[in-house]
Parts: C-alpha cells; structure tokens; sequence
C-alpha cells in the first residue's frame, strides 16, 4: 500500500511569521520549502546552532526565498535568545532534539539540556513573546520509553501539554504532534543501508527478523503537522494513521540479493513501537486519517475533537506497529525508495 496523504491545505498561514527550531535538519528544511512553496509565509526563521549548516540552507534557495526566510543562530538551550527569536512569531514548529539513542546514553545531560531543558525554554519564550500557537514534534520512542531519548521527549511531551495551563490567559497554545521513524531522513537506516552496500556489502545488519517499526516520509510528516494547526485548540497529542514495515522486508526491499546478518537488539531498541497505549485510549479520538489524544484536564472539553461523527477509542485499543492494520510490502517500499535520494533528505 501506498502512505496515507495529509491535506496541509487547511493551514492558513498567509502573512504569518513562522519559527523553526532545528531548522536546518531534515524536518525543519523540507517544511521551510513546502512553507515557501504552498502558503506565502510573511517570513520563515531558521533557529538552529549550526552555522555551516544555516550556510547550505541558504545557498540551496533561490533569491526570492532568501528574502522571506531568517537564518537565527541559536540554541534551544538559550531562553534569552528563543525570545529574541520570536518576537513577532506567529507559529512555532519545535523540532530541535538530540535524537541519537546510543549517543543519549552515552552523554544523557546533553540530551536532558537539549530535549527537556530546551522544550520548557521553548514553552516560556514562547509565553513572553506572545506567540499564537507552537506545535511540538515528538516520536514513537516517547510512549513507554525504555531509552534516555525516549524518556526525554516523554518529559518533552508532558511539558508542552501542561505548558496550556501555565499559558492560560495569555493566548498561547500548545500540541504536539507525535509519528514514527522517517524514511530517508538523517540518521536513518536507509541511508546507513545504502553506505554498506555503496562499499561492496555482501549482507546487511538486522538487528532482529521479528522488528516492526511505523513509518512515513518527510513529506508526510510535514504535511502532517501543517494539517494539525487549522484543528489544535491546545493540549493535544496528534497522531497520524500510518503503516507498519518489517525490517526484513525493507532489506528485501532495498537490496534483494544481499544476505541479511542477525546482530542481535541493541540497548535501549524495541522489537515494537507504540504510539498510543491503552491508558490513553480512553482519551483517544479517532479523527479519520489520525487519532487525537485529549489532554486529561477536568475543564477539557470532551466533546471538543468528537464532533461530526468522530468518537472515543473503546477500552483496551493500543495502536502499536506490529498490530497495525495497514502494512507496506517489499513492492510499495521499493516505490517509496526510488524517491529518496541517496544522501538522505
């Protein structure tokens, strides 16, 4: 099967100012493009600590873009600056993280700084400059968390939810927008894959034959998110319906007459990924092309997602990756492969 579609059409964001954290990476760089490219952004800020990498980004715009767009060298970690960054702003796409799982366990205060101290910067920068509304992105990693990352964007998660109560009378809302791993983006094991086989690689590593993992496109992604703003009202989780893949049928997929080694689950990897659990289907909407998890607030307005035939997940739903209803094959993945350059996105 093909990966679902998200209308990215609803976000009316003609004339706005729009901040991106992180920027310069593979999320913030393809919404900065389809920004450019389908809603006539006012102007579009690029906050991200790398210079070299703001360099790239600029030079890979033609000159009408770089009139609209803002490179802001910064740091999450830095409050002083997020303001600075955001005065004016209209929408905030938070997408800065330390995202490296071995590297989060091997430096966990860098991750803590960068995925927990930097979201409640972002929360409280976001408040004092008045920003209309910020959309956190989260992953699978963050429900169950048996990594540092996982756990650090869980917190990041909890503090962007509650982040609506401390706002409370000033106007600013906060969601998050929560998917799987993304096919073709930096650090995926596309590209890793690829590497191997671009050295003469005679078999590929698979860490279990058993893993299943959710998974959607940039593309996807960012329409995704874009999608969410017309609809947050502040407090929500959104989470799109996407398929699963095998490991074993990517490799197949990607290679078909290369061997596959088992080398065995790394720390901190999961043979699954889940994106609700059960506690947090009895808060769930399903929302046609996504679920919506409702925060848990007495004064939430139940009926606030359920409108128009939309209604509550029944007890004991889990939407997880190897009980997904909607599966890619090794056809629909080598389709979806031909479009992802070879370098990652």
């Amino acid at each position: 099967m093909a990966l679902t579609g998200f209308d990215s059409s609803t976000a009316d964001l003609k004339g706005k100012s729009i901040l991106i954290t992180g920027g310069t990476g593979s999320f913030g760089s393809t919404l900065l493009k389809q920004l450019l490219r389908d809603h006539e952004p006012r102007r579009v800020i690029i906050f991200a600590r790398g210079e070299y990498n703001h360099f790239l980004l600029q030079n890979s715009l033609t000159e009408d873009q770089q009139s609209r767009v803002r490179f802001f060298i910064g740091d999450v970690r830095d409050r002083d600056r997020l303001v600075m960054a955001m005065r004016n702003v209209d929408l905030v796409v938070h997408a800065a993280a330390q995202k490296q799982v071995p590297l989060a366990e091997y430096n966990p205060f860098e991750c803590i700084r960068t995925n927990v101290i930097g979201a409640e910067n972002v929360v409280q920068a976001a408040i004092q400059a008045g920003v209309k509304q910020v959309l956190a992105l989260s992953t699978d990693k963050a429900v169950n968390p048996i990594n540092l990352y996982g756990a650090s964007k869980l917190a990041s998660d909890k503090i962007f939810v509650a982040a609506n109560a401390l706002a409370s009378g000033t106007g600013t809302r906060f969601s998050v927008v929560r998917y799987g791993n993304v096919l073709g983006s930096r650090g995926s094991v596309i590209p890793f894959f690829r590497s191997l086989l671009n050295e003469g690689a005679t078999e590929l590593p698979i860490t279990d034959a058993r893993m299943t993992r959710f998974w959607i496109t940039l593309e996807q992604a960012v329409a995704f998110t874009l999608s969410c703003i017309s609809i947050m009202r502040g407090g929500e989780i959104f989470v799109p319906k996407i398929p699963s893949m095998r490991i074993t049928d990517l490799v197949e997929a990607l290679a078909p007459n290369v061997g596959q080694k088992h080398v065995g689950i790394r720390p901190g990897e999961k043979l699954h990924e889940i994106m609700i659990t059960e506690h947090n289907a009895l808060n769930t909407v399903d929302y046609g092309d996504r679920y919506i998890i409702q925060p848990e607030w007495n004064f939430w307005d139940k009926d606030a997602h359920t409108k128009g035939g939309h209604s509550i997940m029944d007890e004991g739903f889990e939407y997880s990756s190897d009980k997904n209803d909607s599966w890619l094959d090794v056809e629909s993945l080598r389709t979806i492969l031909k479009t992802i350059p070879d370098s990652g996105s």
